[in-house]
C-alpha cells in the first residue's frame, strides 16, 4: 500500500486535473469537493486534487470519537460548504484509502444522498456488513469504485454486486491517479432523482434525497419492500474483553493496538496473541481466518506474548449472536407520464417529501393510495394515523 500512495502520488503531479468535463453544469464559484472519513489523510488528498481546485473536507470529530458521530461531523461539514457556496453540490465525492476506505463503505450506506460517488483505495467493505448496517438500497445512486488487492477481494465484490451494489471493482496494482479522477468525473448528483431507494435502522440517518423518513412503528410492516441488508458474517472471538487489532499489522501473532476505557481483562496493549492451544499463529489475517471457521464455543488456551515473557491464558471462543433488527425503507419513484409521485415505504409512520417545481400537478401516492395532488413547489408532510394516509404543510 506505501508503494502505491507514492505511484498515486507522482501521477497526480504529472497528469492535468482540470476540465472535469460539461456532463452537469456548475457554477465556477463552485468546486467539486473530496470528503474523507478522517482528517489523517488531508495532506495527501489536498496534493492529489489541489491542482484540479477540487476542495478536501474533513469533519472536526476527533478521530477517536464513535463512527456515527464522525459521520454527522463529516455530513455538518459538506453541507456548510454547500451552503457557503464553495462546493458543488452535484460533485461531492466520498473517498478513502485503507482502513478509511473500509469506512467509505459504512459512510455511504449511513449518509447516502450527499455522495456522487464514492471510491474506497484498499480496505475491505467487511466492517460495515459486520456492522450489520450495510444497505444496498443505499447505494442505488452512489456508485463505488472500490480497488482491492487481497485475493478474497474480488469474490467479495462479485457477491455485493449481485446483492444489488453497483460496485465497480479494480485491482489496486497499477491505479493511476488519472484513471480514479477520470471515474469520479463520470458521475454527478441529482438534485432530485427521479428514482430513490433508502433503508435505515436509526432516525438519525433517515435522509433520503428529497424525503425525510421521521417517525417509524415495526408494526407498519409492508412485505413487498424487504431489507437489503448485507447479512453479517458469523465469526468467533476470544472473550478477553473488546480488544481491537489492525489486519494488516504484521506478525508475529495480533497485535493488540486497542483496549476499552476501563479494561479489566487480561490483555494489555502491545501483547502480541501468538498461538491457541499450542499452534502458533502468524499473523493478524491468520488469526481472522481461523476465527471465521468456528462454528460453536469451545474453551481454548491463548498464548499472549508481553516482552520476554510468554503468559498461558485460560479463556473461550465464542459466537456472538446477532439480532437482526428492525429497520424502515422507502423507494419512491417520479412517473413523468403518468404525472404521478408514487412512495412505497415499510416501518414509516411519518415523512417530508420535498417536490420540485417542475413535478407541481402531481399525484402523491403512498402505499397505493393517492393521497392529494401537489398545487405548489416546497415540502409535503405525509402521515399515516389508524391506517389513514394524510397529506398537509411542513412546519
Amino acid at each position: 500500500m506505501r508503494n502505491w500512495s507514492r505511484k498515486f502520488a507522482l501521477a497526480c503531479g504529472t497528469i492535468s486535473l482540470l476540465g472535469w468535463g460539461t456532463a452537469a453544469a456548475q457554477s465556477p464559484q463552485k468546486a467539486p469537493a473530496i470528503a474523507l472519513p478522517d482528517s489523517g489523510d488531508l495532506a495527501r488528498w489536498h496534493m492529489w486534487v489541489k491542482d484540479a481546485g477540487w476542495l478536501v473536507i474533513t469533519p472536526a470529530a476527533d478521530a477517536n470519537a464513535a463512527i456515527d458521530t464522525r459521520i454527522q461531523d463529516l455530513e455538518k461539514a459538506v453541507r456548510a460548504a454547500i451552503q457557503n457556496g464553495s462546493a458543488d453540490p452535484a460533485r461531492i465525492y466520498l473517498a478513502g484509502r485503507g482502513e478509511a476506505g473500509s469506512a467509505v463503505f459504512y459512510i455511504a450506506s449511513r449518509i447516502p444522498d450527499l455522495w456522487a460517488a464514492a471510491v474506497a483505495l484498499g480496505g475491505t467493505p467487511q466492517p460495515a456488513i459486520d456492522s450489520g448496517r450495510l444497505y444496498t438500497a443505499n447505494f442505488s445512486n452512489v456508485p463505488v469504485l472500490w480497488a482491492g488487492s487481497d485475493v478474497g477481494d474480488r469474490p467479495r465484490a462479485e457477491t455485493l454486486r449481485a446483492a444489488g451494489m453497483g460496485l465497480d471493482f479494480r485491482s489496486l496494482e497499477g491505479l493511476t491517479a488519472g484513471a480514479v479522477i477520470d471515474w469520479l468525473r463520470q458521475h454527478a448528483r441529482a438534485e432530485f432523482p427521479e428514482a430513490i431507494d433508502c433503508e435505515t435502522d436509526a432516525p438519525a440517518f433517515a435522509s433520503c434525497y428529497w424525503i425525510q423518513m421521521t417517525k417509524f412503528d415495526a408494526a407498519e410492516r409492508n412485505d413487498v419492500l424487504p431489507s437489503t441488508r448485507v447479512p453479517p458474517s458469523v465469526s468467533g472471538a476470544l472473550d478477553l474483553g473488546g480488544f481491537g487489532f489492525k489486519k494488516e499489522e504484521p506478525g508475529p501473532g495480533v497485535l493488540v493496538g486497542y483496549l476499552p476505557e476501563k479494561y479489566s481483562g487480561p490483555l494489555k496493549m502491545g501483547d502480541r496473541i501468538v498461538a491457541l492451544d499450542g499452534r502458533e499463529i502468524p499473523d493478524a489475517r491468520r488469526y481472522v481466518e481461523i476465527m471465521a471457521q468456528v462454528s460453536a464455543e469451545r474453551p481454548v488456551v491463548a498464548t499472549v506474548q508481553r516482552g520476554k515473557e510468554r503468559i498461558r491464558i485460560e479463556t473461550r471462543i465464542v459466537v456472538p449472536q446477532r439480532a437482526p433488527g428492525v429497520t424502515a425503507r422507502v423507494q419512491a419513484k417520479y412517473l413523468t407520464e403518468e404525472k404521478e409521485v408514487q412512495i412505497v415505504s415499510r416501518t414509516v409512520t411519518a415523512m417530508r417529501v420535498e417536490i420540485p417545481g417542475a413535478w407541481v400537478g402531481a399525484i402523491l401516492n403512498w402505499n397505493g393510495v393517492p393521497v392529494e395532488q401537489v398545487e405548489s413547489a416546497g415540502c409535503r408532510l405525509l402521515t399515516v394515523e389508524k391506517a389513514i394516509q394524510k397529506a398537509g404543510n411542513c412546519l
